[in-house]
């Protein structure tokens, strides 16, 4: 049975006895406790919390997931050994509240011994301690011996004894004997798991567990069971590792390809075309769902899988990039299972392919500074937690792969010693911040004492309300038609009123969850606790900033249009002068990609379609398709912004009634701040206008300069620039018969065939020429001059003959680290710069002890 066929029979099986086939979700989790997908319940996981109503009883999957990072991660043992993967599918069907354990049990055997047609006398069952219910349906039901039962304790429950509240459960497995070959007899409790190979798991959750530790039945029992695809394809196959199923050998063969080794050359490079196959699938798969190689979160761990597939071909000699073809075998490997992966098949090649052209500079210098340092430790020494730090922070080198060479050489890192320089690189950051102001205490507890603010403003722009609290610089109300900044929108501001006094607002955030803070300037009159009060926004500032609101989901949608659907929302700030948008890419935009991007903007805004903004289930917001934003945390019940037909996004912010409230919308400036991460600015309505009104101005004063019309204004300046050039070139053909005129002079000053002098007002250019100049004066042996040019600075050039037994360089590098510089490594020739000009006459002095004059 081949891999493609087993997936598609194993959806048939359960298709057939009434589950529902639901699609792999995405390996980016709408979960803050995952990095990503680890298991096939994760999608499900609000239907078994309870926090969601499932849409059906009873599901389906083949699901993709990833275990490379924080405390899921099997990525050490990757290629090492012949079952770990990082990237895997896990095969599974779901209860949600339907049946139990007396249709799961027989179900399962059916799907084990039919469908997959495995020797029931291969197979062994285990049970937790606890379970005679189980055992008894194994026993009687299904008919398995009993001497092939057997119970075990911690490895059969799910939720762990003493874990957090919430649903627990025993766990039944089926294994499947390799045979005596692979290690003693006596079933998974005693002969091993080489030998007994676990291929299918069912979770019953049966209880709810309190904070005691008691666990107490649930009403609605559920089945979570599943088994990992690429182990079962293995047993069917009749093979020993994954690395021999279908679904790995293209991609091992490819790895012999493109590195020129077979398999068995050493058990090194068997190790190094393992890794190369195997994180071909996680590389591919992680950047088509979204994820770009960054320096944090899931982003690095994805650079870290591509760097680790990189050093392995590294360490093989392979020069050329080998990441791009992996990502083509994967394509053509899983494809037919993932559509979505060929239709993402080009930008998947583009990101990894620069990804290891960048990190292919960074690994030749990183290897080279290690081996260096291995090389001067004592037998099991560590390396310094400093060298590690400085092989991380300035030449890009993580800290895993610094590890992972010192342990093949048989060390390890000092890992306090990294976390201390780490320790302090964070502290030295956040001194150097603006601290921002935290949620105190008070406000929870003033949050506890008179609960949430009702928030009005999406339909007012002024209510009344009750004044509940008043502080140095803030008020809370009982309701509020201001904004409290969240979501990238900044707060409103506004006047809130009484009949004894006035406060203006200056900007609104929340104290604390769902609490209201609106932060004032000096009160007027008095205010006092229990007062109704009237709370008025600013209007013309909400519509600037509803505009630029609205027009922000317009241009993710018009980004993801014309750049592709990996451009995803990395962060905003809504403003009313400005919007600003962080989205994921991993170029600049072209002039073309811009003016397309404003256009399909301003095709939404002329059109005019109502912007609708709605409160729906998240059930109805996905099947609609509402852009949720991955670690955004949503409840059962979320805003939707229909901003037209075209975008659709879960926001709690304020919006215009209809696009053509916009006006128009202009890019203004667009540009990288991190890595595969970029930032527009954009202004809507009058911003736009005003900029045109900046720019015609500045226009009109440079026609008036140059004294021509506007429609001459390119042809002028293009004619004054090539004047420019040619008077700049007689000028530097002056000054050059002017230094050789100064040369003789200089010359005439040498010692022992060396001149050391300084010339101030030349710039560095010009210093070059005079030196040269006069180096190449018979008699002369070498030259260094030092000038402060008008400019600011200092500049210093040495020249040499190459018969002089001088170096050019040597001579000025203690004179240019004395003016707070550097140099070059030229013999002949070398020039420096520096910062102090007032440590010249100094330097000068340095460069002719250098030389022996002094």
């Amino acid at each position: 049975m081949t891999a493609n066929e087993l997936r598609r029979a194993f959806l048939g099986f359960f298709e057939e006895r009434g589950h529902t086939v639901v699609p792999s979700a995405s390996l980016i989790p709408h979960d803050p406790d995952l990095m990503f997908t680890v298991a096939g319940m994760v999608p499900f996981k609000p239907y078994f919390l309870g926090e969601e109503q499932p849409p059906y009883r009873r599901a389906t999957t083949v699901q993709k997931c990833v275990r490379a990072g924080g405390k899921d991660s099997d990525l050490e043992e990757v290629g090492r050994d012949t079952r770990h993967l990082s990237f895997f599918e896990m095969l599974g069907n779901f209860s949600f509240g339907d049946y139990f354990k007396s249709e799961a049990i027989p179900m399962a055997w059916e799907m084990v011994t039919e469908l997959f047609g495995l020797d029931p006398d291969r197979l062994w069952v285990t049970v937790h301690l606890t379970d005679d219910e189980a055992e008894g349906i194994w026993r009687d039901t299904v008919g398995v011996r009993p001497d092939r039962i057997q119970r075990l304790d911690a490895d059969n429950w799910w939720g762990p004894p003493g874990g957090p509240p919430g649903p627990c459960g025993p766990c039944s497995e089926i294994y499947v004997d390799k045979g005596p070959a692979y290690g003693p007899d006596g079933g998974p409790a005693t002969g091993g798991d080489e030998r007994y190979l676990e291929i299918w798991n069912l979770v019953f959750m049966q209880f709810a567990r309190d904070a005691d530790g008691v666990d107490t039945e649930l009403p609605r029992k559920n089945i979570d069971t599943g088994a990992g695809f690429e182990r079962i394809l293995s047993v069917l196959q009749g093979v020993d590792s994954v690395f021999d199923t279908d679904v790995m050998v293209p991609l091992v063969d490819e790895a012999q390809r493109l590195t020129g080794v077979r398999l068995g050359a050493t058990d090194r490079s068997d190790i190094s075309l393992r890794i190369l196959a195997e994180h071909a699938r996680t590389m591919s798969f992680l950047v088509s769902d979204g994820v770009f190689p960054s320096n944090e979160g899931r982003g690095y761990v994805l650079r870290r899988i591509i760097r680790r597939a990189v050093r392995e071909a590294y360490l093989l000699d392979v020069a050329h990039l080998v990441t791009p073809d992996l990502v083509d075998t994967t394509v053509a490997v899983m494809g037919e299972a993932y559509p979505d992966l060929v239709a993402q098949h080009d930008f998947v090649r583009q990101v990894v392919a620069r990804e290891e052209e960048r990190f292919r500079a960074t690994l030749a210098t990183g290897t080279t500074l290690l081996d260096a340092e291995l090389d001067k430790l004592g037998a099991g020494a560590p390396i310094g937690g400093s060298v590690a730090f400085l092989l991380h922070d300035t030449h890009g080198f993580p800290l895993e792969l610094t590890r992972e060479i010192a342990l093949e050489r048989g060390h390890d890192v000092d890992q306090a010693g990294f976390d201390a320089e780490m320790a302090e690189q964070r502290r030295r950051a956040k001194e150097a911040r603006k601290g921002g102001e935290g949620t105190s205490d008070e406000w929870v507890e003033l949050a506890e004492a008179v609960g949430p603010t009702d928030f009005v403003g999406h339909e007012n722009d002024e209510c009344q309300a009750r004044l509940l609290a008043v502080t140095d610089d803030s008020l809370v109300l009982d309701r509020t038609p201001f904004y409290a900044e969240s979501g990238g929108q900044v707060g409103d501001t506004g006047w809130i009123t009484s009949d004894t006094g006035r406060a203006e607002v200056l900007d609104t955030v929340y104290g604390a969850t769902g609490l209201v803070r609106h932060r004032i300037g000096p009160i007027e009159g008095a205010l006092e606790v229990g007062q109704e009060v009237t709370a008025a926004i600013d209007a013309d500032r909400r519509n600037a900033i509803r505009r630029n609101h609205t027009g922000t989901h317009l241009l993710h949608w018009a980004l993801r249009e014309v750049l592709g659907d990996h451009v995803k929302q990395q962060g905003s700030q809504v403003a009313p002068d400005r919007l600003r948008f962080d989205f994921s890419h991993y170029a600049p935009l072209s002039a073309e990609e811009t003016a397309r991007i404003e256009d399909l903007v301003a095709a939404e805004v002329l059109a005019n379609p109502p912007a609708r903004h709605y409160e729906t289930t998240k059930e109805y917001a996905e099947q609609i398709g509402a852009i949720a934003f991955f670690g955004d945390k949503y409840g059962d019940v979320v805003k939707v912004l229909e901003a037209g037909p075209r975008s659709v996004e879960l926001c709690g912010g304020t919006h215009v009634k209809a696009l053509g409230d916009i006006g128009p919308m202009k890019i203004v400036s667009e540009a990288s701040i991190g890595s595969n991460i970029r930032r527009i600015e954009a202004v809507t309505g009058t911003g736009p206008l005003e900029r045109l009104r900046a720019d015609e101005a500045r226009i009109a004063a440079v026609t008036n300069l140059l004294g021509v019309a506007n429609d001459e204004l390119v042809e002028s300046v293009e004619r004054r620039m090539a004047e420019v050039k040619e008077l700049r070139a007689r000028v530097r053909e002056l000054e050059r018969a002017a230094a050789s005129g100064r040369a003789g002079e200089l010359a005439e000053d040498a010692v022992d065939g060396i001149v050391v002098a300084r010339v101030d007002g030349l710039d560095r250019d010009t210093l070059r020429d005079l030196a040269v100049a006069t180096r190449d004066v018979p008699g002369i042996r070498g030259v260094v001059l030092g000038s402060a040019p008008d400019g600011g600075g200092v500049a210093m050039v040495s020249a040499v003959r190459a018969d002089s037994g001088l170096h050019a360089s040597e001579l000025i590098a203690d004179a240019a680290r004395t003016v707070k510089g550097g140099t070059g490594k030229n013999a002949e020739l070398a020039v420096a710069g520096g910062k102090d000009p007032g440590a010249l006459d100094e330097a000068l002095d340095q460069v002719r002890s250098a030389a022996g004059l002094a």
